[in-house]
């Protein structure tokens, strides 16, 4: 898998009084599809948070806003492992629409923490490796 992607219908709550998506919305969607990726890579949201062995939130978020996202666009979010580090992995989401036209980018880095102590520790070697076969170099 060298990436994953979903699917998403704009919907009236992640708009703004124009009908275009507010700009923290489109993290919120892209962080959907992130999870899903997560799980396919057999990540338990439940179990890490349970266990507090280790956690892996975002330390950097960035976007770049190409096209308006209205109420009622379909749109498909292709996210792709671009870079794996010890402790941490770059995530790029890319939204496009039927016709493949880009409206909107987003790049996020993941830093694998202690959940107890939220020290930075190097990602478990399984995961990091589930992680080498998503981004497809394994």
């Amino acid at each position: 898998m060298a990436s994953f992607t979903d699917y998403y219908t704009v919907k009236l709550h992640d708009s703004d009084a124009a009908g275009v998506v507010f700009f923290a919305n489109v993290f919120r969607i892209v962080h959907d599809v992130y999870e899903q990726l997560l799980k396919e890579l057999g990540y338990n949201f439940t179990e890490r948070f349970a266990a507090g062995d280790f956690v892996i939130p975002v330390a950097h978020a960035e976007a770049d806003y190409l096209r308006p996202l209205r109420v009622g666009d379909m749109v498909e979010i292709n996210a792709t492992v671009v870079e794996i580090g010890d402790s941490s992995f770059v995530m790029k989401f890319q939204i496009t629409d039927s016709e493949n036209r880009l409206f909107a980018t987003v790049k996020t880095v993941h830093v694998a923490v202690d959940g107890r102590t939220f020290r930075r520790m190097n990602l478990p070697e399984n995961f990091k490796k589930r992680l080498a076969e998503a981004a497809g170099t394994v």
